[in-house]
């Protein structure tokens, strides 16, 4: 008969839990910076431009949104 016993040790002490925290929170602000930018410099295209992306205006909160969260 044969088994397998895992020792090792899990660190979800609070520094770890601090840490996890402050990673997502950066995730966070790195995505809402791309979509900012994103925004921005779609916004300010001409209706010509977007017109040769294919893109309405009322397509750009969707694209940016897209652009941030595909990071």
């Amino acid at each position: 008969m044969a088994f397998a016993t895992s020792s090792s040790t899990l660190g979800y002490g609070l520094r770890d839990r601090l840490t996890a925290v402050a990673r997502v929170y950066q995730e966070g602000a790195a995505r809402r910076r791309v979509y900012r930018r994103t925004l921005a410099e779609l916004t300010a295209l001409s209706d010509r431009d977007l017109a040769d992306l294919g893109l309405f205006r009322a397509d750009l909160r969707r694209v940016a949104l897209e652009a941030a969260n595909n990071k």
